[in-house]
Order: structure tokens, then sequence, then C-alpha cells
């Protein structure tokens, strides 16, 4: 028995030692890249388009990976085929959670106008390409790796990390966040959350900024229809519906609406004027001059959306024949709202600036959509962590809050008091213009920087 117990301490003593070796020396990032990389080309592979979405074969992908290692995952599945997977490793409890979220969909693809198969995560030249490979695919595979790089070192955390790939984010529905949120918080439930949203801008091979999303602006969709009498088109009428929708267009379109600075966009603007040639510097300390805001229109649409509730127009529907006057026509304008804008008294302004009894504004039903919430502060535990984990990924770079123009499930968190970030996988403005657009790829060597990133964040605020 007493060499047993000898031998038994032996081993323990020496599995110790090696534990403790591995959590020194920290992962092999170049490792943990390439992985990262083929857990990437590997989902990108899985056409999640939403819709249908079908987002539970990668959930299901995501499971057996776990399992291989030995870390259990649930599967969230309101919507038949449309699941979600969450997964936790189990910290000493002594501080709240982290959570670690992508979303599992993507938005759909015209392969006519792809040079390259959409869903073939191919990677040439140190790019892959595919549907996802930026939104927001990249993002899963990185929480993927960093909570795998966690568990196989066996750090000692001081909080849980819960990792979630979520469905439906691209297009609300009953499997989407509002449903995870408000049926399954007990598992989701985080002080931080890590998500999409983010800007890191690349231009020279370097990152300019890395630019953390602290809140974001809000999906308000508006439809015009206008109403009038039909009939033949070979006789013009004063009431006809389209002519009536276009010019209504054609003035939301048009429409310069009220700019306003918030805290995140105000420190953004003065930080990017510290890093920026001086004719563009001399532009972000004077965002609120009307002529200056005309210059980043033209020049900057994403900083100009950033400093207003935006309208833009999307889609327009009338008629069924070219010979007949159709009773009724309708747009949809794309209404992307500061978080603090009153949605009631800016779609009334946008009537009066109509100005039109035939054409009626109309609010779409926002029961599943992002939800209005308090920014998250740039003075937390997990600010000054990404800031320090910047520093060591890429060094001659800045930090800066962002207000995400686009919209993210981080708004569904912030609205239960989570502090939740956007990150974003650096990229050129090429290589961004390509989300939702076409010949989508990113760097595989920026997927191993983003996992750096994450991983080194969370390990600053997770073992402290």
């Amino acid at each position: 028995m007493q060499r047993k117990s000898a031998l038994a301490l032996t081993v323990f003593a020496l599995t110790s030692v090696t534990i403790a070796q591995a959590q020194a020396a920290g992962p092999d990032f170049n490792a943990a890249r390439d992985e990262a990389v083929r857990f990437l080309g590997d989902l990108v592979r899985m056409d999640t388009s939403n819709p249908p979405g079908n987002e539970s074969q990668a959930a299901l992908y995501i499971q057996s990976v776990l399992k291989k290692e030995g870390i259990d995952s649930e599967l969230l599945e309101p919507v038949p085929g449309r699941a979600s997977i969450v997964a936790r490793l189990h910290g000493n409890g002594s501080k709240r959670p982290v959570l670690l979220m992508g979303h599992l969909d993507v938005v759909p693809v015209d392969r006519s106008h792809w040079t390259t198969d959409p869903f073939s995560g191919e990677v040439k030249n140190g790019v892959l390409h595919g549907r996802g490979a930026l939104d927001d695919k990249a993002m899963v595979a990185a929480n993927l790796e960093v909570l795998l790089q966690l568990h196989r070192l066996y750090v000692p955390l001081t909080r849980d990390v819960i990792f979630l790939g979520e469905a439906s984010e691209e297009a609300s529905s009953p499997a989407g966040m509002a449903t995870l949120v408000g049926r399954y918080w007990d598992k989701l439930n985080c002080e931080f959350a890590l998500n999409e949203g983010g800007v890191s801008l690349l231009t020279d091979g370097k990152l300019h900024y890395l630019g953390v999303s602290t809140t974001e602006k809000l999906p308000r969709g508006i439809t015009l229809r206008a109403e009038g009498s039909s009939g033949h088109g070979s006789i013009p009428r004063p009431d006809n519906a389209v002519t009536h929708l276009a010019m209504a267009v054609a003035k939301a379109g048009n429409w310069t609406t009220p700019s306003r600075l918030n805290e995140t966009t105000r420190a953004f603007f003065e930080g990017l004027a510290k890093i920026s040639p001086p004719e563009e510097a001399a532009w972000y300390r004077n965002v609120e001059d009307p002529k200056v805001q005309e210059i980043l229109r033209v020049k900057k649409p994403i900083y100009y959306s950033m400093l207003r509730t935006s309208v833009v127009p999307t889609m327009l529907k009338a008629g069924f024949k070219s010979n007949v006057i159709p009773p009724t026509a309708e747009g949809v304008l794309d209404v992307r709202a500061l978080p603090d804008e009153d949605l009631g008294k800016f779609r009334a302004s946008l009537a009066e600036l109509i100005n039109d009894p035939q054409v009626k504004v109309i609010a779409e039903d926002t029961a599943l959509n992002m939800v209005a919430a308090p920014p998250s502060s740039i003075h937390t535990a997990m600010f000054a962590a990404l800031e320090s984990a910047q520093r060591q990924v890429f060094r001659d770079s800045i930090t800066l809050p962002v207000m995400q123009t686009g919209a993210t499930d981080s708004s569904f968190l912030r609205a239960k008091g989570v502090q939740a970030y956007g990150l974003a996988v650096p990229r050129t403005e090429a290589e961004g213009a390509t989300v939702h657009g076409n010949d989508e790829r990113v760097e595989t060597d920026q997927i191993g920087n983003l996992t750096n990133l994450i991983y080194l964040a969370v390990t600053k605020v997770g073992t402290n």
C-alpha cells in the first residue's frame, strides 16, 4: 500500500508539474491559428444561409469537436433544424462568467456574382474564401479554439467561460437570441460577453486601430405605402401611386438626418484624429461641422453613419403589368437608429418631410428585433483586458470604442445588464466590403490574431 501511495503521489506531482509548465508556456498560437482556420473552413462548407438557416448541422459539428475534447455541451433547438449550441468551462465561481458568442447562420448568396464557390472554404495564398468567412463563422471558430486552449491547458479560471454558437442572427425568428435570452437565460447569464461587431482596420499590412464596439445602432425598418386609383397605363393620373412613392423614396433617401455624438462616438473620433493624416485628422476633430459631414458622406460613409440615424431605401414593390397603374406601391427603408432615438418623433419627422397624404409611414414589427439598451462601459476590466491584449498582439496600434452601424445580438445582452463588446477579424476596407457581399474572404493570419487577442483578454479577466 505504501509503494502504491508513493507511486500515486509521484504521478500526481509529475502531472502537476506538466500542467503548470503548460499553463506558463501558454498556447502554441501558430498551431491554434491553423486549427481555428480548419474549423472555419469546415463551418463555411456548411450552407447555413438564412433563410432557412439549417444551423443544426453546424451546431452538431461543434458538439462533435467538443465531445472529442471531453467538453460537455447542449443543443438549444426551439425551432426544429435551427439549433444553437452552448458549452461551459467551470471556474471557481468567485466571479461572474464570460460569454464567447458568434452566430452560425449566414446571409444568402447570388452565385452568379461570385468568382469562387461560396461554400468551398478554400484557402488560397493565405486567404480563406466563402460565405461566413468574416460574418460570422470566423468569430465562432476563434471562440471555439479559445475554449479548447483554456481546457487543454487547465487554465485556473475564476469565472466560468461560456461558449455560444447561435442560430438566426441574420434574420429574426423564434430560433434567435430573443428566444434564447427569454427561455435559457440561466445558461447564458454573464458579466462580460465578446461578440462580433467591431471594426478592426488593416492598412498597408498593419492594424490601423482595433475598434471595440460598445454600442450599436438599432434596425428599425420603415415601409412607405402609397395609394392611388388604378387604371390603364395609357392615361396619366395625378394620384399615380408609383409616382408618389418615387418622390417619397427620393426625399427619404436624400434626407440629411440630425447628427449627434454620444460617449462612444466622441471618444472614437477623438482617438481617430490622433492617428490619422493631417487632412483626415482635421475632419475627425470637427465632425459636428455640416461641411465635414458632407465630406464624410462621400469619402467615409461608415463614419457619416455613426453620427446619425440613417435612412437607406433598399426595396421597391409595385404593379404586375406594364400597362396597368397599380392601386398601391411600397418602398422599404432600412433605418438604423441611434440608441437613444425617439422613433415615434423620427417617423413623424419623416412624414412631415414627405408631406404627401397619399403616402403612409409604417413601422415594422419589432417583436423579435434587436432591443434598445445602454452602451457598455469603456471603464471595465474587460475593456482594459482588450486594450492590453491589443498591445501584445498588434503593438504599434490603438484601441478605440466604436458604435456599430449595423446590429448584433449584443443588444439583448446589454438589455440584461451584460457588458458586451464587439470584435472583428482585422481586415482591409476591400475585404470588409465583402461582408454580405460577393467573394467574402478572410486572411488566415488574421484568424490567428483574433484567436490570440480573445485568449489573452479572457485569461486576463478570467484568472485574476
